[in-house]
This record gives structure tokens, sequence and C-alpha cells, in this order.
């Protein structure tokens, strides 16, 4: 039996929070309702959600706060969050991804979109069926033209090997493990450091640049997320 994914949206204007449970319900997928972050964390504690869509601006509790509350329980530290900032907010974006959300989207937005997001963030999590990718027999894993070794820490397009560097193949597992999810610099630094940070945020772009460069064609699959990050583009 396929599992139905739970969505809670926290959203403290009625209206907008009533289009986004329209277009979810009409995906099949069931729905909770918040409109504040307090309301939120005891709708959680009371259910676990499969994935949580965050208004950043609540009353009361700021989202920022609600995500990072989720990020320090066990039960939802690794529940999919996708915050809602307004428009030209890109700090807001860059705060929310770095409390731990796992990607963002725009007032105002298309409900297409934020589902589209949302059934990415699902896969991924294993809350869907995941159409992500194919496992090779050697462990590889298969992005279209990309080819990526994990064990032995090598990389080709189209059969052709292509040497990376080791901050270069850490940067592409790192995204490549999360298709669609948005990475800000800062989170890329520490899949790479850990807390320790050994280079700036900006290192990062020069790393991207290379990277891109030697993936050739498959360098297209790197997103850059302006003022915020990088994604992987594959679904």
């Amino acid at each position: 039996m396929n599992h139905t994914p739970l969505v809670l949206v926290v959203e403290d204007e009625k209206d907008i929070r009533s289009l986004i449970v329209a277009a979810l319900r009409n995906e099949g997928w069931e729905t909770e309702e918040a409109a504040t972050g307090e309301t939120a964390l005891a709708a959680i504690k009371n259910r676990v959600p499969d994935l949580v869509v965050l208004d950043l601006m609540l009353p009361g509790m700021h989202g920022l706060a609600v995500c990072r509350k989720m990020r320090q329980a066990a039960a939802t530290r690794s529940t999919p969050v996708i915050i809602v900032t307004a428009c030209g907010d890109e700090n807001d974006a860059v705060e929310g991804l770095d409390a731990g959300a796992d990607d963002y989207v725009v007032k105002p937005f298309s409900p297409s979109v934020l589902v589209a997001r949302i059934r990415s963030a699902l896969r991924r999590s294993g809350r869907l069926s995941d159409s992500q990718s194919g496992f090779l027999e050697d462990g590889s894993r298969a992005y279209g033209s990309l080819i990526i070794n994990p064990a032995m820490f090598e990389t080709a397009v189209d059969g052709e090997k292509v040497d990376l560097t080791a901050t270069e193949f850490k940067i592409l597992l790192a995204l490549t493990r999360r298709p669609g999810m948005v990475f800000t610099r800062s989170r890329i630094l520490e899949e790479l450091y850990g807390r320790m940070k050994a280079v700036t945020d900006r290192a990062i772009d020069v790393h991207m640049t290379s990277l891109r460069r030697k993936l050739g064609k498959a360098g297209n699959l790197i997103e850059t997320i302006r003022g915020v990050g990088y994604r992987f583009l594959h679904d």
C-alpha cells in the first residue's frame, strides 16, 4: 500500500493557507493547518508530518525559530521543510536554508510550482516513490550522461572520465545526494569542513566554476540560485 503524505501548512494568512491546502488535497495528500509557530509545534508533537510548508513571517514565534526547533528534535530532524518568504527577501531565504530548511518559495507563487517542490522534497526523503536516478551494478549512480562512483572517487560524462579535485568531487557528491535541494554556500562549506570553516563562502564559487567547466554539458545540471547558493537539477 502506498503511503499518503501528510503536509503541515504553517501560514497566518487564511486565503494563502487555503490555496495551498486545496492544491495539496488535489494531489491526494493529507493536510494539517496552523496559523502560528506555536500551534505548528503543538501539531507536530501530536503527529509528525511528512513535510512542512513554513511561512517565515508568523505572529509570535518566527518561522526560523520553528525550523530550528524542528531540527533540534529527533522526531523532526529529517522532516523536509519548505519555507515561504516575501519577494526580494533573499537574506531571509538564506537564513532559512542555513537553519535547516530544504527549499524555499517566494510570494507570490504558483500553487503548481509549490506542489512540484513538495513532491521533489518528499521523493528525496523517501516519503514518495523515488524516480530520481538509477543505481548501476558497481554502486555508481547515473544522472543522465553524468555517472558518479562514490566508492572509487570517480566521475564520468558520456563515458569519458572527468578529473576532479577532492573538493570538487565532495561538492558534486553533496549536491547529487539531494537533487533539487537548495544549498547555500555556508551549507556547502559545512558539508566540506563541518563547523570549521577553512575558506570563505566566495571560495565555493571558484570551485563551482571549475567543477561546471570540467563537467562540460553536464555542468548545466548545477543551477545557480542568485544571492543564495546552488542546487542539482535532476528529478
